[in-house]
């Protein structure tokens, strides 16, 4: 008998709000992203390993992780 297992990243859009970007300093929309990445068996997600946020500049493409708190709190439109 054998097992089929390994690890799914899926990437979800949570939103976008304008805010000043750390890298550039402009004024811009940021687009916020979820990564859910879980444990899969035979194909099938199962235990979930890691989420993490990100936050992306749309002007210099810029992306840096923030926390679940901060994403969850931003308005998002």
């Amino acid at each position: 008998m054998f097992f089929i297992f390994g690890f799914r990243t899926k990437v979800d859009r949570f939103g976008v709000v304008t805010r000043v970007c750390r890298n550039c300093g402009n004024q811009a929309a940021q687009v916020i992203t979820r990564r859910a990445t879980k444990f899969t068996l035979f194909f099938i997600p199962l235990i979930p390993v890691r989420t993490r946020y990100t936050q992306q500049c749309t002007v210099c493409g810029a992306e840096y992780g923030i926390a679940r708190a901060e994403a969850q709190r931003l308005p998002v439109g």
